[in-house]
Order: structure tokens, then sequence, then C-alpha cells
């Protein structure tokens, strides 16, 4: 599958692909105009990012709801390294020109200095999804898991490359997973009821 049309059906989805991601634009946060409840400055990174799961773990609103999840993309993009960062930066780059060997290249330069930093091993999965290494992003996304079980980016990814591979229960396990960390978004909840009807069709 060529790499630009993975990530428009990605963004059609669920949150997974690069773009989404990323920071918002100044212009995109304005409008949309959602409150997220300002962190303690005495919590930690952990702290604060522990305190956003449990808002959007609560949040029924999916407006609301998808305000706090990119304040929590936004904490991921953060290694609390500076050069860890800024190969991440390089990585995206790449990406956007389309130099995939490049951008591995950063990736596996990212995970080897930080190995405990889910959001490299997330970006190269999904890396790895677009161009079809479906075994090595599945792997990745393990790795992304096993740091951050509500990385809900990385279970939307799981969900994609079960339900591509024809693992409709297990796809629709990876769904249940999502939707106990982010339960007001709506995508997750129309491809788990989608799955969830086309299980009970074929045991009839």
């Amino acid at each position: 599958m060529p790499a630009m049309r993975f990530f428009a059906m990605t963004c059609a989805a669920l949150p997974l692909s690069l773009s989404l991601l990323a920071p918002m634009s100044p212009a995109a946060a304005a409008e949309k105009e959602v409150i997220v409840e300002q962190p303690d400055a005495n919590l930690s990174p952990k702290q604060h990012l522990d305190q956003l799961y449990a808002q959007l773990k609560r949040e029924r609103d999916p407006d609301k709801a998808s305000g706090i999840a990119d304040e929590i993309r936004t904490q991921w993009n953060d290694s609390g390294s500076a050069t860890v960062n800024l190969l991440m930066q390089w990585a995206d780059k790449a990406i956007q020109e389309k130099r995939t060997a490049a951008a591995l290249d950063f990736l596996d330069q990212a995970i080897a200095l930080k190995p405990d930093y889910a959001e490299s091993w997330n970006r190269r999965a999904t890396l790895n999804y677009a161009n079809d290494s479906y075994r090595k992003s599945m792997s990745d996304i393990e790795h992304v898991l096993d740091l951050e079980p509500r990385h809900f980016g990385a279970l939307s990814g799981m969900a994609a490359i079960l339900t591509e591979s024809g693992n409709d229960q297990l796809a629709l396990k990876a769904w249940e997973r999502f939707l106990e960390v982010y339960p007001a978004n709506r995508s997750a909840q129309e491809q788990m009821n989608t799955l969830s009807e086309k299980l009970a069709g074929s045991r009839t």
C-alpha cells in the first residue's frame, strides 16, 4: 500500500498517522477552543500524562476528549532528550519528503539512544505499516504497548493490522482496549460496532 494512501486511510479512521501525532498548529488549536484542565506546576511529566489519561478516560464529550487527546500527543512528542527530539524531527521531515530509508535510520538511532521512549517505536511502527511491513510494524507496536499500555495510537494501529490480516476477533479486542483508554472516540466506536456486527453475522 503506498505511504500516502496509508496516511490518508488512518487520518480518516483514527489518530494513528504521523500528521496527527504532531502537535497541533496554533490556528487549529484556536479553532477547536477545547479547554484542557491545567496541570499542577509541581507535577512531573509522567504525572501530567497520567492526569491527562485520567481526564480522557472520564470525558464523554467527543470534542473535549479530542482536545485532551491532542495534548497527550504533544506530551508523547517530547522524549526528554534534545538529541532524540531532533532525530524525531528529522525523521518526520524525511517522511514528508518520502525518504523512507533516511526516516528509518533516524528512528533507529532514536530508539538506540532512548529505548524506553515509546513514541520512537510508534513512529517506526507507522512507517513500517506504510511500507507494508506488517510484521515489523506489529513488533514495534508491541514495544510501544509494553512501555505505554494506554497508547491509543498504537492500539489503533494494532487493530488496523489485525483487521487487514483477517483477525477480526483480535481486532475487536484491540478496539475494546482502545475505548477503555479513549471512550469518547467516535471512529473507534464505529469500528468496534462494525466488527461486532460482522462477527455476530458470521455466527448465525
